[in-house]
C-alpha cells in the first residue's frame, strides 16, 4: 500500500463515545445512527469504541462473539458506504477457529473492508484493592501491526492496552502513520492517571495526531468505563475531549502542522540508527478479491513476515 498522491492537507475526525447496553441489537442500531450523526457534522473518519457492541468484561466475550464477516461488521460497511466515510468499528469480540479476539475492523466509503486488527497486548492485571483483570482467561491475542490508507494520510491502529506499548507507536510512525487511533476502555483506576498521559506521550514521540475512543461511562456496569475520549495534536496538546456521557466529538485534523511540527523539532531525521532500533516481525496486510458479479469483496488477511514486494 503506498500514501495517496496529493494527500489533502485537512479533515474532520468524530469520535463516537457510545453508551453500551446488554443489548446488541440496540448497541448496533444507536451507533449507526450516532455515525450518521457525525457524518452530518462533516466528519470524513469516524470511529466508535472498544467492544462497541456489547459490554465489556470477560464474561460477555464468548457471548456476543460474531465471526468476521457477520452481523455488526455488515451493519459497519453498510452505514460507512451510506454516509461515503471512513470508519473504524471499534472492536468487538471475534470467534476465529475455535479462538476469541478482541477485533477491530474499518470500513472504506464503497463499504469495503480495508483493515482488521486484532489486540496485540492483552490487559491482565492486578491493582490490589482496585481492579484486576485478565483478558487472557478468554481472548488469544493479534500477532500483527494494521495499518490503512486514506485520501488524508495513513493511519495506524491499536486497541486499548496496545497503547501503553510505545514501540507499536514508534513503528507506525516509521511506517508513514500521521494518525493513531485506539479504541480503548480505560476504567477510574488506570484512567485518571494514564488516559491522557499516554497520548500525550505517544503524540510527542512520535510527531503524529493520537485519537482514543472509549464508551460511555455507565455506573452500573460491572466494568466501568473512564470515558473521556480524546485527541491530541503533534505538538502534544489536547485539542478535543469527551465528558464521562456519550457524545459525538468532532475536530479538525491539520496535516499541514504535523508537518511544520516536524520541521522545526526534526527528530524523525536525528534518530541514531546506528546505537538503537526498533522494528516490526510481523504486518498485517489484506489481499481483497472481488467476487465475480457482486459488489462485495471477500478478505483474506494473511499474518506472515511482510512479502517483498509489498512496498509499505
Amino acid at each position: 500500500m503506498r500514501a495517496a498522491r496529493g494527500a489533502m492537507a485537512n479533515f474532520r475526525l468524530a469520535l463516537i463515545q457510545l453508551h453500551v447496553s446488554p443489548v446488541k441489537s440496540g448497541n448496533l442500531q444507536r451507533a449507526c445512527g450516532l455515525v450518521r450523526e457525525a457524518s452530518a457534522q462533516g466528519a470524513n473518519v469516524v470511529a466508535l469504541p472498544e467492544c462497541f457492541n456489547s459490554p465489556y468484561g470477560t464474561q460477555y466475550f464468548k457471548e456476543y462473539a460474531e465471526k468476521i464477516p457477520g452481523e455488526s461488521t455488515q451493519k459497519l460497511s453498510e452505514v460507512a458506504k451510506e454516509c461515503s466515510i471512513y470508519l473504524i468499528g471499534g472492536s468487538i469480540p471475534e470467534e476465529d477457529g475455535g479462538k476469541l479476539y478482541n477485533t477491530c475492523t474499518v470500513f472504506g466509503p464503497d463499504g469495503a473492508m480495508l483493515a482488521k486488527h486484532r489486540k496485540v497486548h492483552l490487559f491482565d492485571i492486578n491493582i490490589p484493592g482496585k481492579i484486576q483483570f485478565k483478558e487472557s482467561e478468554t481472548l488469544s491475542p493479534g500477532n500483527s501491526f494494521s495499518m490503512f490508507d486514506t485520501p488524508y494520510c495513513k493511519v495506524g491502529l491499536g486497541i486499548c492496552y496496545d497503547i501503553r506499548f510505545a514501540e507499536m507507536a514508534q513503528i507506525y510512525g516509521q511506517k508513514g502513520c500521521q494518525l493513531l487511533i485506539y479504541p480503548g476502555a480505560f476504567n477510574l483506576t488506570t484512567g485518571p492517571a494514564h488516559w491522557e498521559l499516554l497520548q500525550r506521550g505517544r503524540a510527542v514521540d512520535n510527531q503524529v495526531y493520537v485519537a482514543t475512543v472509549s464508551p460511555a461511562r455507565d455506573e452500573k456496569a460491572s466494568y466501568v468505563a473512564w470515558g473521556h475520549s480524546t485527541v491530541v495534536n503533534p505538538w502534544g496538546e489536547v485539542i478535543a475531549k469527551a465528558g464521562a456521557e456519550e457524545t459525538v466529538i468532532c475536530t479538525d485534523i491539520d496535516l499541514k502542522k504535523l508537518a511544520e511540527i516536524r520541521q522545526q523539532l526534526p527528530i524523525l531525521s536525528q534518530k541514531r540508527g546506528d546505537l538503537y532500533a526498533v522494528e516490526m516481525k510481523k504486518e498485517r496486510y489484506l489481499k481483497v478479491f472481488a467476487a465475480e458479479g457482486t459488489r462485495c469483496n471477500t478478505a483474506y488477511f494473511l499474518e506472515q513476515p511482510l512479502p517483498q514486494h509489498l512496498n509499505i
